[in-house]
């Protein structure tokens, strides 16, 4: 009589679909948003070099700090979930250096417009985010959960600072503010893939 037997795969690990997808998606907000952390923190290091010893200094100066708290946090996340960094790491420290030095050079409303373009791309980000990983399930991801609404938070009050500090006086507001948009969006989708 024949018998059967399981199947036994020497060193492979199964995982169900779900679990699978589950881990792509984490592995892939933990990626983007720690780039994205690291984005802004230059961003803001950009400005101050420019624009710190003026009136609008302690207004950067405390939105840089915030972002300095949230890319070390993400640099905890990424151990703790084992999530491979983007590449692209060294690009982004240098592009958003520039981009803020750069908005900043053309006067502090120009750094302001920078702030608030930036910012309501990744207020969007975060909320799509926050809605994948409560689809995925809201327990499993609580503390990812937890930190991605407190720094949508803290990017919305950026958002709002910046359009308190004259961002649409800045020139050309509505095209430097569709350009920088526009190289968050790309930004965020190189991040996630690579």
């Amino acid at each position: 009589m024949y018998q059967c037997r399981p199947l036994a795969l020497a060193g492979v690990r199964l995982y169900s679909t779900k679990a699978a997808h589950t881990k792509q998606a984490i592995d892939r907000i933990i990626r983007v948003d720690h780039a994205g952390e690291l984005g802004a923190d230059r961003i803001y290091a950009g400005q101050m070099a420019v624009l710190g010893k003026t009136s609008v200094g302690p207004v950067i100066q405390h939105m840089w700090d915030q972002e300095k708290e949230h890319k070390a946090k993400f640099e905890e996340l990424v151990p703790k979930y084992r999530v491979r960094p983007t590449v692209l790491l060294p690009i982004w420290n240098v592009a958003g250096f520039v981009l803020g030095a750069g908005t900043a050079l053309l006067g502090r409303e120009a750094a302001m417009a920078c702030t608030v373009a930036v910012e309501s791309v990744i207020t969007d980000h975060y909320n799509s985010q926050l809605r994948e990983l409560i689809n995925l399930g809201e327990e499993e991801n609580k503390e990812l959960i937890e930190v991605i609404k407190k720094f949508r938070d803290d990017e919305m009050d950026h958002h709002d600072t910046g359009l308190a500090n004259d961002a649409e006086q800045a020139p050309a507001y509505t095209a430097l503010s569709n350009v920088i948009k526009t190289g968050c969006k790309a930004a965020v989708w190189l991040s996630e893939r690579i």
